[in-house]
């Protein structure tokens, strides 16, 4: 598929020469982070959680789409790939970077409430759904993407992906819509 012309966050160039540059592998297609942004300025004033920053990347992108009174706390465990992400899009007030195993994040977080959710690693998505859904506010958006096959995936990985997916479309709490279009994305809404 030819690349759509996108606006590209301002630190987007930077941080995909350094995302190379490190090797990391797992870092957002394109066109799932130009729906990350069109869907965060949907959530003007919202709580955004984006679980696992990787690089930034994806980060740059909702970032680019929040307003100026909306909140962004991403997380990730590897402090490699997440001082990436801190040294281009530290400057923004609006973002909280956390370097954090996932499960202990969830533990000591389970309280909070978030208008946007895009879960891009496995708690929050194969692990602990019920507690990310949890966390949504009603009318909140949870977002995930690599649903579709892709060239990085372990061996067994896609039997992790159809249960997901049937979990997720045998939930009450939610309505979503699947998406064979970038990597594969869903887009939940919470009732």
């Amino acid at each position: 598929m030819e690349e759509i012309n996108q606006n590209y966050p301002r630190a987007y160039q930077q941080i995909n020469a350094a995302t190379k540059a490190s090797e990391f592998d797992m870092a957002s297609d394109v066109l799932t982070c130009s729906l990350l942004k069109t869907l965060a300025t949907s959530k003007p004033s919202g709580s955004f959680l984006e679980l696992g920053t990787g690089t930034g990347l994806s980060t740059a992108w909702i970032l680019d789409g929040m307003d100026e009174q909306s909140t962004l706390t991403s997380i990730d465990h590897d402090g490699r790939f997440l001082a990436i992400a801190s040294g281009f899009l530290s400057h923004d007030s609006r973002l909280t970077l956390i370097n954090t195993d996932g499960a202990e994040w969830f533990k000591k977080n389970g309280t909070k409430k978030f208008d946007y959710i895009f879960a891009d690693t496995w708690h929050g998505k194969y692990l602990l759904l019920d507690e990310a859904i949890t966390m949504l506010n009603q009318g909140g958006l949870y977002i995930i993407d690599d649903m579709l096959p892709q060239q990085n995936w372990p061996d067994g990985h896609q039997e992790k992906v159809n249960k997901l997916i049937k979990d997720l479309e045998s939930r009450d709490d939610l309505h979503l819509t699947k998406q064979v279009w970038a990597t594969g994305i869903i887009i939940a809404v919470k009732k």
